[in-house]
């Protein structure tokens, strides 16, 4: 069942009717002690609402505004603009594993979180703040208060589709605020760190195949390149750069992906993409990368291969300044 706060419910029949707030909630009174105390409030409202012909859920197909969009939904469509980005876990629950994770997006009229299962926490490591995203066939729950759409294999996640736009963000859910931390104390656990952070070591950007559509991993097979939502395409290439990054305490191994990698190279897609024909014109650039002071944002995990943690970038600062960065410590 679609659930609409109570106090959504009051403010629709106030604005569709002649009443006051006060009318509408005496009528609701009434309504309860005539059915004896055998509804709730919530369904007293509703009852009223019909009576007056107050169409409470204006609608439920197509894209929707976020605020639109209300616990109980299925195959909700909507674009919003990336608020925050968190980690991505594996769980075991004896009965079943897999893995999730979560950002905030936002638009015009709210911001909501959205849950990852599945494959789709692979977006997650490609999306930044900032970006736009189109998601479909959603599902919402409600969760401590706060609405959640959740996406499984089945749904649709486009990144920066064409001819998708959003406005000025209205901030309903506050992300939380990345800590700061030296590599040292970093544990597999952390999903919203930053640090600053030298870089020691880097390696020659890795290409793989995505789908144009969606962004996703477009795996080969026998007719070409498949990808999940999409069937059968002809791939896009996207990218991701390693480097080490140490801050004196200790130092990890640090990836970034697509946006991460342009902004941590000053590069745009097309002159990255060059170094796949010319990986040897990569050298001076990964030279001029060297002792590098950089602030990074991102979630850690542990590398089960190697037994050691791994950082993954969600946002990168070239040049952070250094008097600032020490007021912060």
């Amino acid at each position: 069942m679609i659930q609409i706060p109570y106090e959504d419910m009051i403010a629709k029949i106030v604005g569709a009717s002649e009443l006051s707030s006060t009318d509408v909630e005496s009528k609701v009174k009434a309504k309860m002690e005539q059915l004896s105390g055998l509804i709730s409030k919530d369904g007293a409202a509703h009852i009223i609402a019909n009576e007056l012909g107050v169409k409470l859920i204006e609608n439920t197909t197509g894209k929707l505004k976020i605020d639109s969009i209300l616990p109980g939904m299925r195959n909700v469509e909507t674009v919003g603009k990336v608020v925050a980005v968190y980690d991505v876990r594996e769980f075991n629950t004896g009965t079943r594993s897999g893995k999730v994770g979560s950002m905030i997006i936002g638009d015009e009229t709210g911001t909501t979180r959205i849950v990852c299962w599945g494959d789709q926490t692979d977006k997650i490591a490609q999306v930044k703040v900032e970006d736009i995203v189109r998601l479909k066939d959603g599902f919402v729950k409600e969760n401590r208060g706060n609405k959640e759409i959740h996406l499984n294999d089945r749904s649709l996640f486009q990144i920066n589709p064409a001819g998708e736009t959003v406005g000025e963000v209205k901030a309903t859910i506050e992300p939380q605020e990345a800590s700061r931390k030296s590599i040292a104390d970093l544990q597999g656990t952390d999903g919203n760190v930053e640090v600053l952070a030298t870089v020691v070591q880097a390696f020659e950007p890795k290409y793989f195949e995505v789908c144009p559509d969606c962004g996703g991993r477009a795996r080969p097979n026998e007719e070409g390149y498949q990808c999940q939502q999409h069937g059968k395409v002809t791939p896009e290439f996207s990218y991701l750069v390693n480097v080490f990054l140490d801050d004196g305490t200790s130092n990890i191994r640090t990836v970034f992906f697509r946006d991460q990698v342009e902004a941590l190279l000053g590069m745009t897609k097309e002159q990255i993409l060059e170094f796949k024909d010319t990986p040897e014109a990569f050298e001076k650039v990964k030279n001029d990368l060297m002792g590098s002071l950089i602030k990074v944002k991102g979630r850690v995990k542990v590398n089960q291969m190697f037994d050691r943690l791994e950082f993954t970038a969600n946002s990168v600062d070239r040049n952070p300044d250094p008097e600032q960065e020490l007021k912060s410590e």
